[in-house]
């Protein structure tokens, strides 16, 4: 997700777990559950009709939804329930950015990087409530449980939902599906464990900087400028941002400020009035003073998403770096999150977003220069990992082909 201002973005990947056994629902909800199912369901409704970048809302009768998916909000007798109905009615928006998330799954997000209990799994929704699992954290309970990258979870085949707490020591069973079909049940203990850093920097190969950035967060930019201020010019960098979901606006701004001249004008966003506002180049990059020369890379992957796509897309438009792995996501809009009546999350696209070049990037995504295919990151720091391979191989041939060239003479 993209978000403005200090609001942060994120219906993307999210963290999930459950307790191990759940009592089964009333068959109707109580008073003072139907009467929040009313005022979550209206919130996101509205916001809808009054706030979507598009105001037409795709040709909808909102109205008409609106009859449809009320009664059955009402009728939800837990958050699992009320937030799938909200799922299916935003799901009409045929929108990456429109979602929500309920109050325990935004709980979670909100401790993502501080210590509390997890499973190590990170999880992005597909259609008709289907999750495919898209990292597992190393060293996790996930891991030692032997889930893989790629499996799906789906709802009917387990006793849990994202609308549930992670409990630490409890025991969860889960079954999962894999591409082939086949059937897994894993036991997951939970447990806790620090959260994962925002941004690393990894120099462990001579003449590389490799930055891996989980999220476009507060303070990007600074870190940025902290790790590249005097940086010998002859060390390649690598931007790796995949799996990543995006983030803030104004960091993405920051970390173009690193690599490209101020005040260049990168991209173009569209509010719901239609009044265009071009987007350039503000300093941001800590207290580096003139964008980095160094050689760069950015790797990508299909997971990448948002923020994660409109800074390779500049940086690529640009000439300024080589973009490395998968075509990414195609989830590019302009969003902001609005806090729900009962502590849970609804993100909703703002703005429309197109490129220097005038290249709509929802539904397209980042073409890369050089394809890796399965350029997921490595499970270990131990384990190949090819799609950076290839990055650093690539910066080396081109220096070596910049030597061999000889220098161009004033006309």
């Amino acid at each position: 997700m993209l978000a403005v201002g200090p609001v942060q973005a994120g219906d993307g990947p999210m963290p999930i777990a459950s307790p191990t056994s759940v009592s089964a629902p009333p068959s109707t909800p109580d008073r003072d559950r139907a009467r929040m199912n009313q005022r979550v369901f209206d919130q996101v409704w509205s916001e809808v009709q009054r706030d979507y970048y598009d105001p037409s809302i795709h040709g909808l009768d909102w109205r008409a939804v609106r009859a449809t998916y009320r009664p059955q909000a009402l009728a939800a007798t837990s958050d699992g329930a009320l937030y799938r109905v909200l799922d299916r009615m935003l799901d009409l928006l045929n929108d990456d950015h429109a979602g929500v998330a309920a109050p325990a799954a935004v709980r979670r997000q909100d401790l993502l990087r501080e210590r509390h209990p997890i499973m190590g799994v990170t999880l992005y929704p597909e259609d008709d409530g289907v999750y495919r699992i898209e990292r597992v954290r190393t060293g996790s309970p996930a891991e030692e449980a032997g889930i893989r990258v790629g499996w799906r979870l789906r709802p009917d085949d387990n006793r849990w939902s994202p609308d549930m707490d992670v409990v630490d020591g409890q025991a969860i069973a889960l079954r999962f599906v894999d591409d082939a079909g086949a059937l897994h049940d894993v036991t997951v203990m939970p447990r806790e464990m620090d959260g994962l850093p925002a941004f690393v920097a990894d120099r462990s190969r001579p003449g590389v900087l490799v930055l891996r950035i989980e999220g476009f967060e507060p303070g990007l930019g600074d870190w940025m400028g902290g790790q590249l201020a005097d940086l010998p010019a002859d060390t390649d960098v690598v931007l790796d941002l995949r799996a990543n979901p995006g983030g803030l606006l104004m960091e993405a701004d920051a970390v173009l400020s690193c690599f490209l001249p101020d005040r260049q004008v990168w991209a173009t966003r569209t509010s719901r009035s239609g009044r265009a506002s071009v987007l350039r180049v503000q300093p941001g990059c800590g207290s580096l003073e003139a964008p980095a020369p160094n050689a760069l890379a950015v790797l990508v992957d299909r997971s990448s998403r948002s923020a994660a796509e409109l800074t390779p897309a500049a940086l690529q438009e640009a000439g300024r770096a080589v973009i490395v792995g998968e075509k990414t996501a195609g989830a590019v809009l302009i969003s902001q999150d609005t806090r729900l009546a009962d502590g849970g999350r609804l993100t909703l696209s703002r703005a429309d977003f197109v490129t220097r070049g005038g290249i709509r990037l929802e539904k397209r995504g980042v073409h890369p220069d050089i394809t890796v295919a399965d350029a997921d990151e490595p499970a270990s720091a131990a384990a190949p990992d090819p799609a950076l391979d290839a990055a650093v191989a690539t910066l080396r041939r081109r220096e070596a082909a910049d030597r061999a060239s000889p220098p161009t003479s004033p006309s």
